[in-house]
């Protein structure tokens, strides 16, 4: 393969959203700034992207990038994590009025990641755990959040936040919890009405090592009525193989796949470049144009919560 994408692939992800980015500002490097983020998808014919931050609601600045690059709908988002109070209901509420998309749950700050904490000197760990690290040092600790108790009910102040969610049409994203974590918040969530009313729930990177689920456990959650999103950084840093990664959209269904990036790294390629790349992985292994085209721009405009094409 080349080193960018081709015609074809860019051409197959026209009209479609990136709804999993990492961009600057943040409180580590990021490869790109949103606003020349979208206007590089302008330039592409990418309809629109979510900012994702796992420490502050990305709603406002959303806002501003969606007024300055109109043709290019730019979403905010909020995580669960401890810099917005944890499982803070008045967070996702503020952020909800300021028009945030999607709610996820812990994911630098989940209980599923606590290990990641415990890496010895000089190791070579993700840009957030080493500022966990250095918080550390400062004498910050931040303390892990959790979704459930001990015997694994979901918390009263989880409950809260996912009512929020029904109440408001937003995306559920699952975060990096764990596999059982996962189960009991899908469950509790479609007990309240999450994914109603406009709304999703997407089980975050299910190949993310953090996550790990079995195809039988994201059929079972497809089945519950969740899009499996797949993130292009999992296969493309080795977390696992682009062979098994293939195998587990086809395994699941294309009609169950929402496709992302996770990009933003600077390590990493352009975030405008992922989609496409992606792309390109998928029709080497036979993947058809309509196949695509499902995962590509019908499926993340579902998620983004615009019309179809």
């Amino acid at each position: 393969m080349s080193d960018g994408p081709s015609v074809h692939a860019r051409e197959l992800v026209r009209g479609g959203f990136d709804t999993h980015v990492h961009i600057s500002p943040d409180v580590v490097e990021r490869i790109v700034d949103d606003l020349t983020l979208a206007r590089r998808f302008s330039e592409l014919g990418v309809a629109g992207v979510q900012l994702k931050s796992h420490y502050t609601s990305t709603a406002e600045r959303a806002a501003v990038v969606s007024a300055a690059v109109p043709e290019v709908l730019t979403l905010g988002a909020i995580c669960m994590n401890r810099a917005v109070g944890g499982m803070n209901p008045l967070a996702v509420e503020i952020a909800a009025r300021e028009g945030a998309r999607t709610v996820w749950m812990p994911t630098v700050d989940a209980v599923n990641e606590a290990h990641e904490r415990e890496a010895p000197p000089g190791a070579r760990v993700p840009v957030w755990v080493k500022l966990q690290l250095d918080l550390r040092a400062q004498g910050i600790e931040i303390e892990p959040v959790p979704v459930v108790d001990s015997g694994g009910t979901v918390l009263p102040e989880t409950r809260l936040v996912l009512e929020m969610i029904a109440r408001h049409g937003m995306v559920l994203a699952t975060g990096h919890l764990g596999r059982d974590e996962i189960f009991a918040i899908v469950d509790a969530a479609l007990e309240l009405g999450v994914g109603g009313g406009g709304g999703e729930i997407v089980i975050t990177h299910p190949e993310f090592p953090a996550e790990n689920l079995s195809v039988p456990d994201q059929l079972e959650l497809v089945a519950r009525g969740a899009l499996l999103e797949r993130c292009f950084t999992t296969p493309h840093t080795g977390k696992i193989s682009w062979e098994e990664f293939l195998r587990n959209i086809r395994a699941t269904g294309p009609e169950n796949t929402v496709l992302s990036t996770d990009l933003g790294q600077v390590f990493n390629p352009p975030v405008e470049d992922g989609m496409a790349l992606m792309v390109d992985r998928l029709l080497a292994a036979g993947f058809s144009d309509e196949e695509i085209h499902a995962m590509a721009v019908v499926n993340t405009r579902r998620v983004a919560g615009v019309a179809p094409l």
